[in-house]
Formats: C-alpha cells, sequence, structure tokens
C-alpha cells in the first residue's frame, strides 16, 4: 500500500496531479485520480499540488507522541535542512524545545554524511564501473528502481545518510532505542518503509509537523535557553543539504567545466540527466542528483517564506560558523567500528502493454480525433500530448472523458439534445398529441392496425394516404410506437402551413448569416429527429425544389443546411401522408416520379368514416369522453336519435369533423346527455327525412314538420324585424335570448344574415 491516499470525496477531477507526476504514477478511475504505489517515486509533487486537499499523506505525529509516550525516550536527529527551516531560531533552543517534548537526546542529521564519506570514496577509487550514481535521495533510488532499472548497476551500493546514522545510533545503544528523523523530504517517509532500510529509522517527521507539536506544547522557542546537540559533531557533511554539497563532504574538487563530476537537482534536471545516462549520452564518472529544486532545503517540507538562495546561504554560513554550536560529552564509544552501511537495489520495474497503432488510432478516434489537427495536446488532462493520454487509456491509468474539448463536445452535444427535447415536447403539446390507439373494430380499421404491426417494427418507409381528417398522424404515431425509435423523437411537419423556403429551413436548418434575418445557426428538424422519425403530412403539397430535396437525404441519408456546403448524416425513418393522388401528380409533372417510387415503399390507405359505420358509436364515446374533459361537464353518453341522424351524414371531414361535432354538442348541451337537438341542423334533417320515409302516415312526424317549420318562419319573421339584432328580436319573441340563440342554431340561422 503507498503512503499517499487519495480523499475521495475531495477530488475534482481537475487532474492536477497527474500534471504535476513526473512518472504519471496517478490512476484515474470511478471519477477519481488514486496513486499507483508500485510505481511512485515519493517525490510528493501530487500532495502539493492538488488544491481541494484530495492527496494527503497521513501524519507521522500519532507514531511519534506514541514514541514519546513510551517506556524509552526516543532519540531526535535534525536532517541537513534545518536551519534554512528554523532560520530564525538558534540551534541551542531548538534543542532545548525537542528535550521539552520528550527526547532523551538531539543528534545532527549532517553526522550521517560524515558516516559514509569513507566508503563512497573508497567506492570512486576502486571501483572503476563508471558512472556512479549517490543514493541519498530516496527519490531518485525509487526513479531507477522503478522506471529505469537499466541504471541500477550504476547506483553506488549505500544507503542514504538518514539511514547511516539511524543504524549508529542503534549499533551503539541498541536496536530497541527508538529514533525520529526530522526532514524537510517525505520521500524519508516511503524510505523507512522498505526492505533495505527497516529498523534503522522508527519515525520520519517533516518540519512543519515538529512545529506543530511545538505548537501544541505551547512552546515559544525564542524564549528557551540554549541546549548542547549530543553525538559526533559533524564536519563538512552541513553542506550536504545544498546543491554540490555532496561533493565538497566527499573531497572532490570539481568546477563546472569538469565532466567527470556532474551535480545536478530540480525534477526537469535530473530526469534529464537519468535519460542521457541511460541512453549513454554521457558518461561522467560521478553524478550527484537531487530531485527537489535546490537540493534538500526545497524538499516537500520546506520553508516556503525563503527563497532557495537566502535558505543556501543560511546552510552556508551554519556550517562555517559550526564552533559556535558546542557540544556535551558524546555516549558514543567512537572507537568501535561502524555497522555495515552497505544495501542493494531490486529492479521493481513493471513494464505496461503498448497500444498497437490500430488500437491507439481507436482510441484517439473515441474521443473525437480523427486527423492530426485534432489533436490539439492542450495538457488539460495531465498527459502534454493526445496520443499519451490515448496510451494510458489503453493501459487503465486514465479514462477517455478525461479529454477537456472532447468533454465539452459531449456536454454542448448533450445540450443540443436537451434542447431538441424540450423543443419536441413543445412542439407536441402544441399539435395537442394525443395517444397512440386506434379506436374501431370494423373490418377496414381492422386491416390498417394489421398493417401497423406489420410495418412498424421495420425501417421501412410508409406511406399513409387518405382523405383529410381520416387519422393518418394519429396513424403515423402508431407506427413510430411500434418501431424501434419509440423511444427516439418523433417530429411532425405538415407541409402546407409553410412557405417553400420556410419549409426547407425548418426541415434542413440554416447556417448563421445563410439569409437576411440568419442571425444564429438553427438545427433543422430532420438533425432533431437523428435517430427517430419523421412525418411529412400534405407532402404531395411541397414544391419541385423540396422534392429534391427530400430525395437526396432518401438516397443517401445526408442532409446540408441552407448555406451550408457540409453534408450531415443522419438517421431518420420517414413517414409521409397525403390525401392528393399522387399517381396524377406523376402523370400532370407537379410531382417526381423517382420520389413518388421511394416514398411508395409501404403504403396504408386510411378509410374515410363513412366506410367504417360500424365502430360509428365506439368513436362518439371516445369523443364524448375527451369533450366532458376539455368543457369541464359530466357526459355520459348521447341519445339514439342523434346516433341515428348521424349514421345517415356523409361525413365529408371524416373523423376530425366527427370529434368537432361532438365538442359543440357538449357545450351547448343542457345535462349529461348529448341530444339530437344539439347538432347542427343537418343531423335534425336527416332524423325528419328518416323518419318520413319510415312514417309518413305518421301525425306525430307530420305535426312535429309543421311546427319546424313554422317556428323558423316566425324566427326569420322577428329577425327580418330587428333587422338582425338578436337581444331585440328575443325581446319581441318574449323568450331568453340564450334560448333564442339555440333556437336560432338549430335551423342554421343567423342574425348577421339580416343586417
Amino acid at each position: 500500500m503507498g503512503l499517499i491516499k487519495t480523499v475521495r470525496e475531495n477530488c475534482r477531477k481537475c487532474y492536477s496531479c497527474v500534471r504535476n507526476c513526473p512518472v504519471k504514477a496517478i490512476r484515474v478511475t470511478d471519477n477519481h485520480a488514486e496513486v499507483i504505489a508500485n510505481r511512485c517515486i515519493g517525490c510528493g509533487k501530487c500532495v502539493r499540488g492538488c488544491s481541494q486537499q484530495a492527496k494527503v499523506i497521513p501524519a507521522s505525529l500519532n507514531a511519534c507522541q506514541r514514541l514519546l509516550q513510551g517506556n524509552s525516550p526516543p532519540i531526535a536527529v535534525l536532517g541537513c535542512s534545518y536551519p534554512a527551516f528554523f532560520h530564525d531560531i538558534h540551534p541551542g533552543q531548538l534543542a532545548t524545545g525537542l528535550k521539552r517534548l520528550g527526547f532523551s537526546e538531539v543528534h545532527e542529521g549532517a553526522a550521517g554524511v560524515d558516516l559514509l564519506i569513507k566508503d563512497y570514496q573508497n567506492r570512486f577509487h576502486n571501483n572503476k564501473a563508471f558512472p556512479h550514481l549517490t543514493t541519498h535521495c530516496p527519490t531518485i533510488v525509487d526513479l531507477i528502481e522503478r522506471h529505469y532499472p537499466q541504471l541500477l548497476k550504476n547506483l553506488v551500493p549505500l544507503v542514504s545518510p538518514m539511514i547511516a546514522i539511524g543504524r549508529f545510533i542503534k549499533d551503539r545503544l541498541g536496536k530497541t532505542q527508538p529514533v525520529v528523523y526530522v526532514s524537510s523530504c517525505i520521500a524519508g517517509k516511503f524510505e523507512i518503509e522498505s526492505d533495505q532500510a527497516q529498523g534503522a529509522i522508527d519515525c520520519v517527521i517533516t518540519h512543519r509537523e515538529l512545529s506543530h507539536m511545538f505548537n501544541q506544547k505551547g512552546l515559544d522557542l525564542k524564549r528557551l535557553g540554549q541546549t548542547a546537540f549530543e553525538g559526533t559533531a559533524p564536519t563538512t557533511g552541513r553542506l550536504f543539504a545544498i546543491s554540490g554539497g555532496p561533493f565538497q563532504a566527499f573531497g572532490i574538487t570539481n568546477n563546472s567545466l569538469n565532466p567527470d563530476f556532474i551535480s545536478t537537482e530540480g525534477e526537469e534536471n535530473t530526469l534529464e540527466m537519468i535519460k542521457d545516462l541511460a541512453a549513454g549520452r554521457i558518461s561522467p564518472k560521478v553524478v550527484d542528483m537531487r530531485f527537489c529544486n535546490g537540493g534538500c532545503i526545497g524538499g516537500p517540507g520546506k520553508n516556503n517564506r525563503l527563497t532557495t538562495f537566502s535558505k543556501r546561504s543560511l546552510i552556508i554560513d551554519y556550517h562555517h560558523n559550526r564552533d559556535l554550536y558546542y557540544r556535551t560529552k558524546s555516549v558514543y564509544q567512537i572507537d568501535m567500528p561502524n555497522p555495515d552501511f552497505s544495501r542493494t537495489f531490486g529492479n521493481k520495474h513493471k513494464r505496461l502493454p503498448i497500444p498497437s497503432g490500430e488500437r491507439l488510432r481507436q482510441i484517439l478516434q473515441s474521443t473525437s480525433k480523427f486527423v492530426v489537427r485534432d489533436e490539439l495536446d492542450c495538457g488539460a488532462c495531465g498527459y502534454p500530448t493526445c496520443r499519451e493520454h490515448a496510451v494510458a487509456v489503453y493501459q487503465g491509468l486514465a479514462e477517455a472523458n478525461m479529454c477537456l474539448p472532447y468533454s465539452l463536445l459531449r456536454l454542448e452535444e448533450d445540450h443540443c439534445k436537451l434542447t431538441q427535447k424540450y423543443e419536441l415536447a413543445q412542439h407536441a403539446l402544441a399539435q395537442q398529441f394525443g395517444d397512440t390507439h386506434i379506436i374501431g373494430k370494423d373490418p377496414r380499421t381492422s386491416e390498417v392496425i394489421q398493417l401497423i404491426h406489420q410495418v412498424g417494427p421495420t425501417p421501412t418507409t410508409v406511406l399513409i394516404r387518405g382523405e383529410s381528417g381520416t387519422g393518418k398522424e394519429l396513424t403515423a404515431r402508431a407506427i413510430h410506437a411500434q418501431s424501434q425509435r419509440g423511444d427516439k423523437p418523433l417530429v411532425t411537419v405538415n407541409c402546407t402551413t409553410l412557405t417553400d423556403s420556410l419549409l426547407e429551413t425548418e426541415l434542413f436548418g440554416h447556417k448563421k448569416g445563410a439569409f437576411t434575418g440568419a442571425i444564429a445557426h438553427k438545427r433543422g428538424l430532420f438533425e432533431a429527429a437523428n435517430g427517430g422519425t419523421i412525418f411529412l403530412d400534405e407532402i404531395g403539397d411541397i414544391t419541385p425544389k423540396l422534392q429534391a430535396e427530400l430525395l437526396r437525404v432518401l438516397d443517401s441519408g445526408e442532409i446540408r443546411a441552407v448555406g451550408d456546403n457540409q453534408p450531415l448524416k443522419v438517421d431518420v425513418r420517414l413517414i409521409a401522408a397525403t390525401n392528393r393522388n399522387l399517381e396524377q401528380g406523376v402523370a400532370e409533372g407537379w410531382f417526381r416520379e423517382d420520389l413518388f417510387y421511394r416514398l411508395n415503399v409501404f403504403t396504408i390507405t386510411m378509410p374515410p368514416l363513412r366506410n367504417r359505420l360500424e365502430s360509428l358509436e365506439e368513436l362518439t364515446q371516445s369523443f364524448i369522453a375527451r369533450a366532458s374533459t376539455r368543457v369541464n361537464k359530466t357526459l355520459i353518453g348521447i341519445d339514439e336519435r342523434a346516433v341515428s341522424a348521424m349514421r345517415q351524414y356523409h361525413w365529408p371531414g371524416n373523423i376530425r369533423e366527427l370529434q368537432n361535432i361532438i365538442e359543440r354538442a357538449a357545450v351547448l348541451t343542457q345535462d349529461e346527455i348529448i341530444r339530437l337537438e344539439n347538432l347542427p341542423v343537418v343531423f335534425a334533417e336527416l332524423a325528419m327525412k328518416n323518419a318520413n320515409s319510415h312514417e309518413t302516415s305518421s301525425l306525430r312526424s307530420q305535426k312535429q314538420q309543421h311546427l319546424s317549420h313554422l317556428e323558423k318562419t316566425l324566427l326569420i319573421g322577428y329577425l327580418r324585424e330587428t333587422e338582425g339584432n338578436v337581444s331585440a328580436a328575443a325581446r319581441k319573441a318574449g323568450v331568453p335570448r340564450r334560448t333564442f340563440y339555440r333556437m336560432l342554431n338549430r335551423h342554421g340561422l343567423s342574425g348577421s344574415v339580416f343586417k
């Protein structure tokens, strides 16, 4: 398990950690980024770069407190960079503060450098297998072990100064003696967990964590007296924390022009150095590398209030004035041999799979990168190039949606889809979309329903023919509902309601500036219906120009917006309807023959209402139920005389006319039943004719006929006397005005005729 943890709820997918990680040891999965332990080099850049504190290293304070509360008080070892952090505190005051916390002794970590000087010098002189790479920096060691194993043979097989001083103390005082190391380097926390270093140091805390312990204890270090350090006094080891310091400690005289001895620090410089060494482009004798800028004084636990240059000056000043910092008696036997400071290194490199060129191309295309110019290399995903990101996707380190331009494109597409659905919903409400249930059990209706079930699941183009008002749009909706596109948009367009130019724009859209008034890009209804169905009602009324455009869409599946040269692929099923004779149109030249045959793949002919009167009563009851809701009345049915009269009617307007008549009657009725008197006069006349044909000798029928004729004559007389003023005519007749209006409606009269 890695030491760097991810707080998932804090991760905001900013990919700052990916961007900052020099070895891309970050895996993005399930919408959060986590550190891959076996690839991490412990540099801490992901921790410092995360503004949301989603990357954290569990504090070592609890472990340190447990050691302080134990039976054997721990020894504190101050890393070489401490004068640059506690710059305003005298080292003797810092030693006093540490003892107030409970540490039994305070040592300088620079003594660990002195312990290694002879071993390094022997390696340099006796082993000619150049180049030698120093192993002070645990991040550099991890970098080579995990990512550049070809350089393992060049690592000097010695422990770091931190491990050296830990082994030295425990060799003198016993392995059970706890040792706490204070450092600016968080990689030390990783190092003490390794097999090669376990047991030397019990706990590593940063300078910041130590400052927090002083604050918790309420210690003001500036008010404390000075206490001397214990242990062996360092010599040149105090320069170790800065760039070039190790060479000074090892007695190597170096200048910038000597290619045999190279000292470098910082992420960019060390990575370049390692790449050059791995490629064999340079061959120095000794290379000293530290991953942090400025050396150890620039570690993750550094003091950000000072610049690198001022911290470097503090270290040099401390080295030159070391005699000012005195020591008490040493409890260590210096005549004893030192412990073994050697170590070995292992190949921890995990080779990741490399995608083939074809697989890489597929991943790039999945993020809308089809040509080279689509590869923006914007770095928003954390990878410097789109191809590196694609490789990471293949290796399971990244997700495709990390690509910002791709995510923005998807967001725009989703926005457009939601907008389209909203517009379609408005369109549906405006056209009062009903259900897709076709009412009727007569043979002709049953035949239509059977055809709908057969053609619905197929992608076949359907032409619905029939008189106006026979339910062609309802049939189109039923076909769409039966299709595999039932969950996709159904767009309905009435081709007779728009002019030629407006219909073209409505169907195919237009680009901004395509014509006067085109102030913005408009998506056409074909594009809005992509994946679904478009229903073109009264297709026989479109002009030859639009017929040609429609034919091209049916043949190629492409549309071209007005003012645009680039075609757009659409997947749309077409259902068309007409009440015109298209065969006659082909013969007379007002309808294209090729378009007719392209539309007339599967034809459904809607029967007129007069040919399906067996379903009249069922249709009437359905429309009464709808009208009851619309006019807010309780209606339970229609009387038999009204139904009988409706059966005699020719119904030129078909079902639409029936629906309108029922709604009008629902408004006029005074009770819960629609009666013959509530229907237009033509139905009363039909009922009278029917009665005359069956009851010519009936006294009742003759009386009814004469009374109706007399009533109509009287009404005409009143209207003529008042010159069409209905209110005045009602007063003359001595009946309520509303009753007078109903009598006029029953006989089909209007006051405006007599004005």
